[in-house]
């Protein structure tokens, strides 16, 4: 769904001259960021950072918390992990969530993976019905369609500058100021959208997250409804020349919304697998250290201090902090996924969120 603003604009009832603000309203931010409001660490946590990386930072978290509480309470510790086996019950049950964790982790990928396949018929049909939609994307553009996803979308959203561009050179010489006026500053957020998508796509490879990032900037469905309402309230001052580049316009952002859905999906599926493919890297020394310290450590095994922090805390924080990294990745790609799922549950000029209506 569109990430742009969505408020409400036609104030001519009350006066047949719309101020500077109401037309202001037609423009918006030119990144999902900036018109979520969001800030630039919550947005890097959830959607910009690399996944790995953001997972590190969690164990590293769970490290400082469990070496910060564990100096205030290191001798009820130390008693029970003497009297109780504290330390023992606490990674045998990090052995069964791992385990656990990652067979169910494997059959999501199973699931995605199964969703490629198919008899020849069904092929053959997705075959001709992606042929069909580069063919139609051909027409509009005037030029062969581009084979790499950032490609595409960039060229689709410069084919988009292009009709805002020739629309501003129709509609200069209007006599309706007001018309002219949003129409103008219609087309220079457009085109000041435009220009900052296509360069944060410009050579970006497929299966990072700036390709996907840079396509939820470019806030299309927005635009599109700003063309149904402008052409609606404008009828009488449109001429059939302005008309015809709105209309070219339209198509050309209705073509970017299915475009941008099916690269989404590719993305969702390649996220999944490579999550799969992350847990069961680092599943392997999760597994070795909750044995090693099952088997081998005990909480009586373990005296002395480092960095004056007692060694059985750094044993046990460092354990878990490792123990849960399958875990931390899983919640760093979930996060991102279903945050990009939720700001684009929609396809067309609808808005959902209550910030941006």
């Amino acid at each position: 769904m569109s990430d742009g603003s969505s408020k409400t604009i036609d104030t001519r009832e009350e006066d047949p001259k719309v101020d500077a603000s109401s037309v202001d309203e037609l423009s918006t931010e030119n990144t999902m960021r900036e018109r979520a409001g969001e800030t630039r660490l919550k947005t890097w946590i959830v959607l910009d950072g690399n996944r790995l990386v953001v997972a590190g930072l969690m164990a590293l978290l769970i490290l400082g918390v469990f070496v910060f509480g564990g100096t205030f309470f290191y001798q009820y510790y130390l008693t029970d992990a003497q009297t109780a086996d504290t330390v023992e019950t606490v990674f045998s049950t990090m052995i069964a969530a791992i385990i656990t964790g990652v067979t169910l982790v494997l059959t999501i990928t199973q699931i995605v993976i199964s969703q490629e396949n198919g008899p020849l018929g069904q092929q053959h049909e997705r075959m001709s019905q992606t042929m069909d939609f580069r063919d139609y994307a051909k027409e509009l553009t005037g030029s062969p369609t581009p084979a790499d996803p950032s490609e595409f979308l960039r060229a689709l959203v410069l084919e988009s500058k292009e009709y805002a561009e020739t629309l501003r050179e129709t509609t200069a010489d209007n006599d309706d100021e007001e018309f002219s006026g949003e129409i103008a500053e219609f087309t220079d957020s457009l085109t000041e959208n435009a220009d900052a998508a296509a360069e944060k796509l410009d050579g970006r490879k497929f299966g990072s997250y700036t390709v996907v990032s840079a396509a939820l900037d470019y806030n299309y469905s927005w635009k599109i409804f700003q063309i149904e309402r402008l052409t609606d309230d404008y009828t009488e001052e449109i001429t059939d020349e302005t008309l015809s580049v709105l209309d070219e316009l339209k198509k050309v952002l209705s073509m970017f919304g299915p475009a941008r859905e099916h690269i989404k999906t590719l993305y969702f599926e390649w996220e999944l697998i490579s999550l799969s493919q992350n847990i069961l890297y680092l599943s392997l020394p999760a597994l070795i250290v909750a044995g090693f310290i099952t088997t081998y450590l005990g909480g009586s095994a373990i005296t002395g201090g480092t960095l004056g922090v007692p060694n059985l805390i750094w044993m046990t924080a460092v354990g878990f902090a490792i123990t849960t990294l399958p875990f931390l990745l899983l919640i760093s790609y979930v996060a991102r996924v279903a945050t990009i799922a939720k700001r684009t549950l929609a396809i067309g000029p609808f808005i959902l969120r209550d910030s941006q209506r």
